[in-house]
This record gives C-alpha cells, structure tokens and sequence, in this order.
C-alpha cells in the first residue's frame, strides 16, 4: 500500500530471479560497485507520467545505517542514485535524509515485521526548508512491500517534501502479481 503522497513508482525488472537479482547481489554483497552504471542506464530508461518528469526537483538515495555502511563499505542506493542523477541530469541529495537506528536485514522477514522493522528508522537532516514543495525521487536497489521506501517518504513528508515518487532496480513478486 502506497501513501496518498506517492505519485508513481517504477522498477527495471522482477528480482530475485534471473539475471536481475544477480545483478543486485552482486552490487549489493560482492561489492560490484561499477555494476550500478549499467543498473542505472536501465532505470534511467523507465516510462514516467509527464508531471513527474517535469516536476522532479532530485534523487534521494535510501541511506544506510553508519554500521552497516561501515560493513559494506558503500551504500548502493548510493551509487545507483550518483549513476542515475548523471543520467537524468538530477541532482541527488544524499545529506537530506538519515537513518537513525540500526535495523535487521528485511530479506526474511514479513510485511508486517518489515513494517515494524523501519518503523521509525528515518529522519529528515539538515535544513528543512530544502525540501518544501519538492518532488523526490527515492532511490533504491529493490522494493519487496515497500516498507523501507514508505517510511523514507514518510519523514520526508514530515519535513516539508510535497510529493514522492519511488525507482528501483528491481521489484520483488507480491502474492497477485501476474506470472512472468
């Protein structure tokens, strides 16, 4: 379920299956980092409604915790946002938002668990005047319930933000979703 604030969402392919969710392990956990260029161009060839397109102000990477950027040593929304942004000539405001607590690993948990899991996760940084009457993008390398996208738009939305719209490289197969 999306937010009212949400006006469109966008992913370049289903994951984890096929090449795709290849491609994300191996940016995310093998630290692949020059796959996100090509992960990118794909994203930056997705159909958006002509508003978004003209109402986009920039990118906003969902940011990792310090710990787990520290065990990763990047963040890959990070770099798909920088790789995108260049594409789509945005800027990307990595400094607008912050996580603030440690969370598990969504992977294996439920939408409810993932739910509580981020609940609270996120806050706005800086100078709130920024974000009022944005348009964000919100950047991440996959979107399963989108409980972690939703609660990154939710702080923004408390700081000022108008509206969001969600990209992804891949999408994860809900209960419903049509057969490949």
């Amino acid at each position: 379920m999306l937010p009212p604030y949400v006006r469109a969402v966008r992913s370049a392919c289903w994951v984890p299956d096929g090449v795709g969710g290849r491609l994300v392990h191996a940016l995310k956990y093998d630290g692949w980092h020059r796959l996100a260029g090509g992960m990118a161009e794909r994203m930056g060839r997705l159909d958006w409604p002509t508003d978004v397109v003209a109402e986009r102000t920039a990118l906003v990477p969902v940011p990792l915790s310090p710990r787990r950027e520290r065990e990763r040593g990047f963040n890959q929304s990070e770099r798909l946002a920088a790789a995108l942004g260049a594409r789509l000539r945005l800027a990307v405001w990595e400094d607008v938002l912050l996580r603030t607590t440690f969370t598990s690993s969504q992977t294996r948990l439920t939408p409810e668990e993932r739910l509580r899991n981020v609940s609270g996760a996120f806050r706005v940084a800086g100078d709130p005047a920024r974000l009022r009457g944005a348009h964000l993008v919100l950047v991440d390398d996959v979107v399963t319930t989108a409980a972690t996208l939703n609660a990154c738009a939710a702080a923004l939305f408390a700081g000022g933000t108008r509206i969001m719209s969600y990209v992804t490289f891949g999408r994860a197969r809900l209960p419903g979703d049509a057969p490949p």
